[in-house]
């Protein structure tokens, strides 16, 4: 959520932040409308109070009293009634893209910050992961299919010993970083997903899987679990970074995709992530910011994986953040980079919602901290990537040297094939 000051100190600013992202400016002109009708029935629902206690305490005048506590109920539902709509109006309003931002009409505009490794040479023909997996069975879509429907998959054999080799690595590297280690639950309060920023549009809606009897939601990713851990609470300034490293099943919908991708597992409905998740002061969120993308950069690199860093433009960002980093991952099987990591400095939008504060030991008073957010590994991506980047000649997958410590074969499928 925006800072309703702010936005009266710069409703200008505020519509050129929408329009960037390709939102309504209007909505700002509603906003303030709203909140000018709120902040009238407040101020006129605290004189009636101040009258009707006054009253209270000079009981002469019955009538008058009556005639107030009339007017003073009246007065309450209005306000109530100002406070739903303008809470209404601002949950519309995204958070604002941070100026160096580059502005964008669509993911086509996204701009390529730098490339690091080399992509690879094979001397024999690229095969696709999923071509690969099957032959060794270690990906098997037809099972799923017949006792889930179509995107999903099961893992096997070598590739889930693989999965928590992942897994190890990154918890190992991030744990040496001062992270918390957590294993979050998977279904969240629809209130506590509304906080975080995810179900705002009907868009966003389209991708969740809401439990209507239970009233409750599969998160999308760990993130939306982690950040209302410490709604309503209260950090000290020298608690501050608090960096967590949760490790979940993650649920999608995927609306809207289709063709090539929604084959294997790509774009799957359940899929498992590592993902980090940080607290901070308002005033070292950048850094933050470029920490957490240093240790997504790191954990790739170890891997070996050839990958690029992308800028999301202003129409490509999710609606809680402010400036978002990808890294894609070169897919030889597929010619092309794909995305493995996302990176966003969300400020203090969601603390906001969330009302997670911390006391500045200078002033002693209380600020919204920021929270950030970022990709670790995305496994199924990931375990796609070293399938194809990984492919040896003679038919087997070679395992990253960064991996053998958690495991007891140096290839894939560690048995002899013809």
């Amino acid at each position: 959520m925006l800072d309703i000051k702010f936005i009266r100190e710069n409703p200008e600013k505020v519509k050129e932040g929408l329009k960037k992202r390709g939102e309504n400016p209007g909505l700002v002109d509603k906003v303030l409308e709203a909140d000018k009708k709120r902040r009238e029935f407040l101020q006129k629902s605290e004189k009636l109070r101040f009258q009707r206690k006054k009253l209270s305490n000079s009981p002469q005048d019955l009538e008058e009293a009556k005639k107030i506590k009339i007017a003073f109920k009246e007065a309450e539902k209005n306000l109530k009634e100002a406070e739903n709509e303008f809470e209404a109006l601002m949950y519309q309003l995204p958070n604002l893209p941070l100026a160096n931002v580059p502005f964008g009409r669509s993911e086509k505009d996204n701009v390529v910050v730098k490339t690091v490794g080399e992509i690879p040479h094979f001397d024999f023909p690229v095969k696709d992961y999923l071509e690969i997996a099957k032959k060794f069975d270690l990906i098997d879509t037809e099972r799923a299919a017949k006792t889930s429907g179509t995107r999903f998959g099961f893992l096997k054999r070598e590739l889930v010993l693989l999965e928590f080799a992942l897994v190890r690595l990154a918890i190992d590297s991030l744990l040496k970083e001062g992270f918390i280690p957590l294993i979050p639950p998977v279904m969240i309060k629809p209130e506590m997903m509304r906080a975080m920023g995810y179900i705002d549009t009907p868009a966003d809606l389209e991708e969740r899987y809401f439990l209507e009897k239970d009233n409750l939601v599969l998160v999308g990713t760990s993130e939306q679990v982690i950040g209302p851990m410490h709604q309503g609470e209260i950090f000290e300034e020298k608690d501050l970074p608090r960096r967590y490293v949760g490790f979940s099943s993650c649920f999608r919908r995927e609306a809207g995709s289709y063709g090539k991708d929604t084959k294997g597992i790509l774009r799957v409905h359940q899929f498992d992530k590592v993902e980090m998740f940080s607290f901070e002061r308002a005033e070292n969120s950048e850094k933050e910011h470029q920490f957490l993308i240093k240790m997504a950069e790191n954990l790739i690199a170890k891997l070996g994986l050839p990958y690029r860093m992308v800028q999301l433009c202003t129409a490509d960002l999710a609606r809680p953040s402010a400036v978002t980093f990808d890294i894609e991952v070169w897919l030889p099987g597929q010619g092309c980079y794909r995305e493995t990591n996302s990176i966003s400095n969300c400020t203090d939008f969601q603390a906001r919602r969330l009302n997670i504060r911390y006391k500045k030991r200078q002033t002693n008073k209380l600020e919204f901290v920021h929270t950030l957010n970022g990709t670790a590994f995305a496994i199924g991506r990931v375990l796609i990537a070293i399938i194809e980047n990984y492919q040896q000649k003679n038919g087997k997958i070679k395992v990253p040297t960064a991996l053998l410590p958690y495991l007891d074969f140096e290839e894939i499928p560690s048995w002899e094939i013809d």
